[in-house]
Order: C-alpha cells, then sequence, then structure tokens
C-alpha cells in the first residue's frame, strides 16, 4: 500500500515538557490545589517518569510563580490572591489588543469561520451554565487570534500571563457572562472589515471590562 505522506506528524515533547504541562494543568484546575506539598517520588510515579523530568519541571514552574521551592525542606503550590487579577489582565489586554492587530495582515476567511463557530459554541456554554467549557472556549476563541499574528514573542509571553489568568478562573469559580459573547461578535465584525483600531480597542475593552464584572461589590 502507499504511504501517506500528508498526515499529521505526532508532535514529540521531552520528559521534562511532558511533566511539565501535566502539572501546571493540575495546578491550573485546581487538581494540586495551593499550598499543597509536592513530593517529587510521588509526582514521578503518578507520571510514570524519573525523578528528574519531575524536579526540571518544578523549577520551570517556580521560576512562573506556580511552586515555590524550599531546598531541603519542601515544596509547595502557590496560593492564589483574587486580587492579582488586577494586575494580570491589563498586560493580557495590551498583547491580545495588539494580537488581534497583527492578525489583520494574515486573515483568511478560514480564521474568521473558525472565530464564527468557536463563538457559537461559547454562546452555547454560557446558555446551558457550563462554564468550564465556557472558559475553555473563551481561551481558544482569543488563541485563535494570538496565532493568527504570528509573533512568537507575543505567543509566548500571553501563554505564561493567561496560565495564571486561567488559575484565577478556576480557582475562584468566575463565571463569564453573555456580554463577553457579544463582544467576540463586534471583535469578529471589526477583523473583518480590517480596522486594526477598531478592533485593537474593542479587545483591550472585553479585557478591561472583565476586570470591572470581577472586582465590583456584590449586590444584595
Amino acid at each position: 500500500m502507499p504511504v501517506p505522506v500528508n498526515h499529521p506528524k505526532p508532535v514529540r515533547v521531552t520528559a521534562k515538557e511532558s511533566a511539565y504541562n501535566q502539572l501546571l494543568q493540575w495546578i491550573i484546575e485546581g487538581t494540586l490545589q495551593p499550598d499543597e506539598k509536592l513530593v517529587d517520588t510521588d509526582l514521578a510515579q503518578a507520571l510514570s517518569l524519573s525523578r528528574t523530568p519531575i524536579r526540571e519541571a518544578l523549577q520551570l514552574l517556580e521560576v512562573q510563580g506556580f511552586v515555590e521551592m524550599f531546598p531541603g525542606k519542601t515544596t509547595r503550590v502557590t496560593k492564589v490572591h483574587k486580587e492579582d487579577i488586577q494586575h494580570l489582565l491589563p498586560p493580557v489586554a495590551v498583547l491580545q489588543a495588539l494580537a488581534a492587530e497583527l492578525a489583520i495582515q494574515h486573515l483568511d476567511e478560514e480564521l474568521i469561520v473558525s472565530l464564527k463557530e468557536t463563538n457559537e459554541r461559547f454562546a452555547e456554554s454560557i446558555k446551558t451554565n457550563d462554564n468550564f467549557s465556557a472558559l475553555k472556549i473563551d481561551e481558544e476563541f482569543h488563541q485563535l487570534i494570538v496565532n493568527a499574528a504570528q509573533n512568537p514573542y507575543i505567543h509566548t509571553m500571553l501563554h505564561r500571563l493567561q496560565s495564571h489568568v486561567r488559575r484565577q478562573f478556576f480557582h475562584n469559580s468566575l463565571i463569564v457572562t453573555a456580554g463577553s459573547y457579544e463582544a467576540h461578535v463586534d471583535i469578529i465584525q471589526a477583523l473583518e472589515e480590517k480596522d486594526a483600531e477598531k478592533v485593537s480597542h474593542l479587545m483591550r475593552a472585553n479585557w478591561i471590562r472583565t476586570i470591572d464584572e470581577l472586582t465590583a461589590p456584590a449586590s444584595n
């Protein structure tokens, strides 16, 4: 039989990358709780890896602020402070706005269709109160635009920042609203119009509105 040549190639990752990705996911989604003690031998057994990639992954997570290591004593998951969201979202807003501007240069119909389809799935998850899925799909929507910007530096910086943002949302059970869906509709329209100034303003406003919603005093 002929060997297919256009099939998707599996993405190979190192043991350290595999450990890092899994531990980060567990920390973000709360499988590993804030202040929880981490034992490298236990983690190595759970992930079927040796202790070396586990230690390397923990060191990387410490640099990024997800764990704190006390040599010779213990390693723990860092605590989550809700007020940190006010420090996290402004730089995310700026980078997301810039990504949207740059995406216009690489815009095609396939991207627009993907954004619209993703946003409809987002709306459905909000309608059914599936907040976990809504958060995941919202991130997927924005990642499509970041990828289209084709700027590796923006991609890397946002990846690090948004990992903390996701952790905040999951840990504090923060809820996305229908207003986010409407904001996405406007962003897609601005992209279709290739209006860089407008899409930048809309993208930044989308994230700043989130700060306002999260810091607003609870109503009685």
